[in-house]
């Protein structure tokens, strides 16, 4: 270093020790931040959580105001709300659920299709797969009918 730095590097006040300890542990976590690499898996995990919640009404259920979790309504209890304009927490949660169940069957399917030399594995994989893709589909449909149909 040439001695007009050394001059320059002496003539800067020196910070006190709670500010320089601050800034250099928020300039490392921000560092550290800027620098991490999130796995695929967790992002996969994160975006498929993010569908599911919007596919499952959770932006309406925290939206709305006034909705129970549950009704009785003339000794007859509703875990399902008998309207299809507003819901319930419980049939978002539901609804999630369901295609939670049937998004593994998918991936089920499509696991069965990587084990093709195991037949007897892929089989069974398409199977589980298929059946938990018609569940899923059954009782979201159900659903469907029973909101539009309270009475029946």
């Amino acid at each position: 270093m040439s001695k007009k730095n050394k001059k320059q590097i002496k003539q800067k006040p020196a910070p006190t020790a709670s500010q320089s300890s601050v800034s250099f542990s928020l300039s490392k976590w921000f560092r550290k931040v800027l620098t991490t690499h999130p796995s695929a898996l967790i992002i996969t995990v994160i975006f498929i959580g993010y569908a599911l919640f919007m596919f499952g009404g959770g932006l309406f259920t925290i939206t709305s105001e006034g909705i129970l979790p549950s009704l009785y309504y003339q000794n007859r209890f509703y875990f399902l709300y008998p309207s299809i304009s507003d819901q319930f927490i419980a049939d978002t949660v539901v609804s999630m659920m369901l295609y939670l169940m049937g998004f593994a069957g998918l991936l089920a399917v499509y696991q069965s299709t990587k084990s093709a030399s195991k037949s007897r594995q892929a089989y069974m994989l398409m199977i589980v797969g298929i059946s938990l893709i018609l569940l899923s589909y059954i009782f979201i449909e159900s659903a469907i009918n029973f909101k539009q149909h309270p009475s029946l």
